[in-house]
């Protein structure tokens, strides 16, 4: 793809929340083309990806929809040589490795975020920096009382990103805690993860590292409006055209 070529976007998800919001920005910038719109809900999209990119070319699909159908989604364009951005949860570590595979299979690229904030990315990058040199931590996950997947995506990516650096210390093992095992939260990769889904909430992800008389937390907090996702989506769309296989994690293309 030449610079003066614009890069054609299909979005599933179109009419929700983040979707339409990303659209919009789509339809303004110079070197991108909205070419088509996926949603169940709008008779003037879509109603699947495979019949939207069998209909009209695209370079990249962008998934805003829901944990039951980004997988059918993503696998759908990757299957015709479409590259992916993924900004919705509910995928599995076994869903990416298939999810890598099928890309790579085709030589195009998955840009797979939990959050596509841009303060969220350096929230990932400034935890796995503190995770260099601080030996125990858990993650607290804060989500609206009606967010089906418990840890968010923002959490279970932050824990796994965690992981890559070494396991926190843990005083006491979890099966020697006496009292029910689920009040120490869930193991994701090796990480304590405690989820709490109430009302007044979006998404808001902590970290608290300790260390023998200190403490040091570090928190991304997400308004009401879904603006701090558009440009972080535009970058891994304008990204990931020129990647090959799974990129996890929009602070890896801070770095690029």
């Amino acid at each position: 793809m030449t610079e003066s070529e614009q890069i054609r976007v299909s979005i599933a998800g179109v009419t929700g929340w983040t979707g339409s919001a990303v659209a919009d920005a789509v339809r303004e910038a110079p070197d991108l083309e909205l070419v088509s719109g996926i949603s169940r809900s709008d008779p003037e999209s879509f109603s699947s990806v495979a019949e939207a990119l069998d209909a009209v070319p695209a370079d990249v699909l962008v998934d805003y929809t829901h944990a039951s159908a980004v997988k059918v989604n993503v696998l759908a364009a990757l299957g015709r040589g479409v590259n992916v951005v993924v900004g919705s949860s509910g995928l599995s570590a076994d869903d990416f490795a298939e999810i890598d595979e099928a890309a790579t299979a085709r030589s195009v690229g998955v840009v797979a975020a939990g959050n596509f904030s841009i303060t969220a990315a350096v929230l990932l990058k400034a935890a796995t920096e503190a995770a260099r040199h601080l030996g125990s931590w858990e993650v607290i996950d804060f989500a609206s009382a009606g967010k089906p997947d418990a840890p968010s995506g923002t959490a279970r990516e932050l824990a796994e990103r965690l992981g890559e650096v070494r396991s926190p210390e843990l005083k006491v093992p979890v099966e020697d805690v006496i009292g029910p095992p689920g009040a120490r939260g869930a193991s994701v990769a090796g990480s304590r993860v405690h989820s709490v889904r109430l009302p007044s909430f979006v998404v808001s992800t902590e970290v608290v590292f300790a260390a023998p008389g200190e403490r040091l937390t570090v928190r991304h907090d997400a308004g009401e409006s879904p603006a701090p996702y558009v440009a972080g989506t535009l970058l891994a769309i304008r990204a990931v055209v020129g990647l090959t296989g799974l990129t996890r994690g929009l602070d890896r293309l801070l770095e690029r």
